[in-house]
């Protein structure tokens, strides 16, 4: 059973050189999120994040046309500073479910002598969202979002 929800899984790790502590804040400040959690020319123009199981993750994004896209807001299911979090849109804020989910996301950030292995492990549904998510872009697009993020999280270190 575990084999056949895996499939249903996008995985994407990548080892950074920043500490897991920046790559952290960079998940958990609004005020950084904005600044790399949509790849170009996308850009995030708001976000809100209650850090805390059954608290807000809700992030506003805009083409580069000017098109908003509003999701509704997802829930935090686990939080472990600076090593793993655990996000959904499949609940709403107070775990209140949502129809029509698309992904769980676990993301993970172990230290290691060059940084920080991170891993972004996004669960679907179904095959259908799966194919979707893979079709937008998933590895690219959350390549060049860390790519953004590290960006961000040397500049806090200088």
């Amino acid at each position: 059973m575990a084999d056949a929800a895996q499939d249903l899984d996008l995985v994407f790790t990548r080892v950074v050189a920043v500490p897991p502590r920046l790559v952290w804040r960079c998940w958990t400040e609004p005020a950084l999120l904005v600044r790399w959690f949509t790849p170009h020319p996308w850009k995030t123009i708001h976000a809100e994040v209650d850090l805390r199981p059954g608290g807000i993750f809700h992030t506003v994004m805009e083409s580069p046309e000017g098109q908003v896209m509003d999701e509704p807001p997802g829930c935090w299911l686990e939080v472990v500073p600076h090593s793993r979090l655990v996000w959904t849109d499949a609940l709403l804020p107070g775990f209140r479910p949502r129809p029509n989910p698309f992904v769980t996301a676990v993301l993970t950030f172990e230290e290691v002598a060059e940084g920080t292995r991170y891993t972004a492990r996004v669960m679907h549904k179904d095959d259908a969202d799966r194919e979707r998510h893979a079709a937008m872009g998933f590895e690219h697009g959350w390549g060049a979002a860390l790519d953004q993020l590290v960006g961000v999280a040397r500049g806090l270190e200088a």
